[in-house]
C-alpha cells in the first residue's frame, strides 16, 4: 500500500512538472526512438516497441524511470538508448511523446 501511495504522489507531481518542459528539445531527444518505435510514435511490433503516441507524459516518465530502475525489462535493447538520459531529458522527451497523435 505504501508503495502504491508513493506512486500516486510521484506521479501528481511529475505530471503537475512536465506542463513546463520543452517538447521542441523532446523531439530532437526523439530522434534515437524512431527506429523502433516510429516516426510518429505508431510502434513496431515486430520490434517489440509499442505505440507511444498519445500516451500521458507521466506515463512515459514513470516508464523510462521504471526500465532504468530494472524493473520493466520487456525489452533490453531499449536500455542503451535512454541510460544516460537525465530526468530533465526524459520530462522533454515525454512532453514530445505526449504531443503525438
Amino acid at each position: 500500500m505504501k508503495k502504491l501511495l508513493g506512486l500516486v504522489v510521484a506521479i501528481t507531481l511529475l505530471s503537475t512538472s512536465v506542463a513546463a518542459q520543452d517538447a521542441a528539445r523532446g523531439k530532437t531527444l526523439y530522434a534515437k526512438c524512431v527506429q523502433c518505435h516510429g516516426q510518429n510514435g505508431e510502434g513496431n511490433e515486430a520490434m517489440k516497441a509499442p505505440k507511444i503516441a498519445g500516451q500521458h507524459d507521466w506515463y512515459i516518465i514513470s516508464s523510462i524511470n521504471q526500465f532504468k530502475a530494472g524493473v520493466e525489462r520487456k525489452n533490453p535493447t531499449m536500455l542503451p538508448f535512454i541510460k544516460n538520459l537525465s530526468s530533465t531529458d526524459i520530462a522533454d522527451l515525454a512532453a514530445f511523446i505526449s504531443s503525438l497523435k
